[in-house]
């Protein structure tokens, strides 16, 4: 028998061999055994999108190399592969090429790389991740034959990442029978065991109708192999804010009751959409959470939402038919009037044309002199509208059988929609009527008007018709009164005024701005508004109120002090050097981006501005801020909206309204700032505050935070989202309330951080 060839490889790979622990000349039995496996691709299958999340153990895995890309679709991959066996064994020579191919992956390997597989797959035996997918999560190719049923890894060996690989041949040449894996099962469809593949579809519709984004849905099998369903997604709770939230569903009951309010309230939403769009917030656990105005819907009290939404239907359409029995009769009166007004503006127009034509001619005037002349008064026609009355009592009649009652039984959502859709007829009508009724009004007020203007003209020729020679000399002019004189018609629309909208509007907003400011504040206005971006402002505020007392400025000042120290911490602290140069830095030709765009433009200096040195002392301080605060005041009112414009302000506190603040166009911008910078303990308030047209502000614009020396400095808002207000100016006074829960991470870049549900009041303010 002949002896087997000894492999001689480097130091490197031996070293990742041995922290393997495989012996490349003694190969372990159950990496040399393979069992066929039998493979059917799913044309078209996403390979991306998993729908499985496992806890497999490592013996049940075959390991397949195929000499293919990651990124290659799964038929290539697989008809290309073969067993592992074929890649270790260096004595064959038709493995000898497959043989290289291993050594050269093993060469381009780490320990650590391998360690930090090893670190994940313990956390992941501890628990599983908030969002079940994690960080190395792709790099597992592991795929499933229902055929032969057995699990098999595709390792493509063009690829730059085989630490999963070697993690897994570790495991493997370990042969512990209670190792196992926490991976993604790729190319598998749901198994359905707690909700249908059909359901789980609609899950993600529904889901995507309330929160506009599609969740990720998984079914997660734990180690003793009980599934639950993962629905993990992005909703918006506020405006713009969004939070993630995720439902696990255990059993088939839970799924069902999830699936069934789910499908519920969409029915409602698309099939009713005028009175039903449904909010979404989180609980305490992250779970996604549904109302209507403030009330909370679950699937328990869906019987009773729906009697009561179905009552709030009722009601709703008895008022629509009391509503149009009211227009019903408004409309017999105008008819009627109509009716009167009409017969009145022809007699008086059949008056005029007979003297239009007897003008004409000589004997035409004296036949009307003498013989048409003797007008007589006009009496008040008895007009008969039976008809009219009889359709409107027809009508009445209707309506007073149409009354709707509520039964005492529980309601479908069929007959909630059908009674919604009643109520929208209902609706309709009244719409209709109510432009018959206002169009009628137009009418009657131009008959009226006509009826003036033919009376007028009437009256003129009675006047003269004292004498047969003054009425032949009026009855030659031309002059005509001008009869059909009436009055357009007003439509019945509420003006709406412009609101400043941050994604349409903002770009075009801070360009102007910038522009303005640049062009209407002065070196020592941009110096101090500068000055408000920077926590200063607030004992700004202090001086400004009157109740700065020298214990605040004197701390104001030591904090600045030691933040010019930090800034200072690798230059010289020569204040005889900051007084040479003052404000000019060997860095203000330095080039830097802004909005993708070069600037050589020099930072505003705020320790220069307020002149702060070693020696600097309160009384200077306050002096200074003195000198900004007016500087403000000027400057603000050089700036004024010209639209209504909402604004945001995030705080740990209620708000004071007598302060300058700076208030942020884009609420989620300020939230999440100020969530990455505040406490986990602290409450929470957000407040929305609308500033009316004409409001005076400065604007945190491009100019404010650079000088513009040398004129290269770009136009707009690319630093900030925020203005300066004084909220004294407002009159505000509460208007709503709300509460919601934003989910945070502790660790955003850990995928097995402790997850937190923050409270957040939100004071809307008008």
């Amino acid at each position: 028998m002949p002896r087997k060839k000894k492999v001689v490889i480097d130091s490197k790979i031996q070293e990742l061999l041995d922290y393997i622990g495989l012996d490349l000349n003694k190969i372990p039995d159950n990496l040399k055994e393979y069992t066929k496996i039998n493979f059917r691709t799913v044309k078209g299958y996403n390979e991306k999108k998993y729908k499985q999340y496992r806890y497999i153990n490592v013996s049940d895995i075959e390991i397949l190399l195929s000499p293919t890309n990651r990124m290659d679709s799964i038929k290539e991959k697989y008809e290309n592969a073969e067993p592992l066996c074929f890649y270790l064994d260096s004595n064959n020579e038709e493995n000898i090429l497959n043989h290289t191919t291993f050594l050269s992956m093993l060469n381009k390997t780490s320990i650590p790389a391998i360690e930090a597989v090893e670190k994940e797959q313990k956390e992941l035996s501890r628990q599983i991740p908030f969002k079940v997918k994690f960080t190395g999560n792709y790099l597992w190719q592991i795929y499933y034959s229902e055929v032969s049923n057995k699990y098999f890894m595709l390792v493509p060996t063009e690829d730059s990442d085989y630490s999963t690989f070697f993690y897994l041949l570790k495991k493997k040449i370990e042969n512990k029978k209670s190792n196992r894996i926490f991976v993604p099962v790729s190319v598998v469809d749901y198994e359905g065991k707690i909700l249908g593949r059909d359901e789980i579809k609609d899950l993600e519709n529904y889901l995507w109708l309330f929160t506009k984004d599609y969740p990720l849905i998984y079914e997660v099998y734990d180690k003793v192999g009980d599934v639950t369903l993962n629905i993990i997604g992005e909703t918006e709770i506020y405006e713009k804010i969004k939070t993630m939230y995720k439902v696990k569903l255990s059993t088939p009951k839970e799924g069902d009751k999830f699936y069934k309010l789910l499908k519920a309230l969409f029915i409602m939403q698309t099939e009713i959409p005028h009175y039903y769009q449904f909010q979404t917030n989180i609980n305490r656990n992250a779970e996604i959470q549904f109302y209507l105005d403030k009330t909370n819907i679950k699937y328990e009290l869906l019987p009773d939402f729906i009697m009561e939404q179905y009552s709030k239907s009722v009601s709703l359409k008895n008022k629509a038919v009391t509503d149009l029995e009211e227009l019903d009769t408004k409309l017999t009166n105008l008819q009627k009037e109509a009716s009167s007004l009409e017969k009145e503006y022809v007699a008086k127009e059949k008056q005029i044309t007979t003297y239009l034509e007897c003008k004409k001619t000589f004997f035409g005037k004296v036949k009307y002199f003498f013989k048409l002349g003797k007008t007589k008064k006009a009496k008040d026609e008895k007009y008969n509208d039976e008809e009219i009355q009889e359709d409107i009592n027809e009508h009445q009649e209707k309506h007073k059988k149409e009354r709707f009652k509520l039964e005492e039984r529980n309601y479908t959502l069929y007959e909630l929609e059908q009674s919604y859709k009643e109520l929208d007829e209902k609706e309709e009508l009244i719409k209709n009527k109510v432009m018959d009724i206002n169009a009628l009004k137009l009418k009657n007020k131009n008959l009226k008007k006509k009826i003036e203007n033919a009376s007028k003209y009437i009256e003129e020729i009675n006047k003269h018709k004292k004498s047969i020679f003054e009425f032949w000399k009026y009855s030659n002019k031309d002059s005509v009164a001008t009869l059909d004189e009436g009055e357009e018609e007003e439509l019945n629309v509420k003006k709406i005024e412009k609101v400043f909208n941050y994604e349409d509007d903002f770009e075009k907003f801070g360009a102007s701005a910038d522009k303005n400011q640049r062009k209407k504040f002065t070196d020592s206005e941009l110096d101090s508004s500068f000055i408000a971006t920077t926590s200063i402002l607030s004992i700004i505020n202090k001086i400004n109120l009157k109740v700065a007392e020298n214990k605040d400025i004197s701390e104001a000042l030591k904090k600045i002090k030691l933040s010019k120290a930090k800034d200072d911490d690798e230059e010289d602290d020569d204040d005889e050097a900051f007084n040479i140069f003052g404000r000019i830095k060997q860095t203000s030709n330095k080039e830097r981006t802004i909005g993708n765009k070069t600037h050589r433009e020099a930072p505003r200096d705020k320790f220069a501005i307020l002149e702060i040195e070693k020696g600097s002392k309160g009384v200077e301080l306050k002096k200074h801020l003195e000198d900004v605060i007016k500087n403000l005041k000027t400057a603000m009112k050089k700036n004024a909206l010209k639209e209504d414009m909402y604004v945001y302000k995030a705080t740990s506190s209620n708000m004071e309204f007598n302060t300058f603040e700076t208030v942020s166009l884009d609420p989620e911008k300020e939230l999440n700032q100020f969530l990455k910078t505040n406490k986990l303990n602290e409450k929470i308030y957000l407040y929305k505050i609308k500033l009316p047209k004409g409001m005076n502000f400065i604007a945190f614009t491009n100019i404010i935070f650079y000088d513009n020396k040398n004129m290269t400095l770009p136009v707009g808002m690319n630093l900030s989202s925020k203005i300066l207000i004084d909220l004294s100016k407002l009159d505000i006074k509460e208007k709503n309330k709300k509460r919601l829960n934003k989910l945070e991470f502790e660790d955003t870049e850990d995928d097995f951080s402790e997850i937190i549900v923050r409270n957040i009041e939100v004071n809307e303010l008008k």
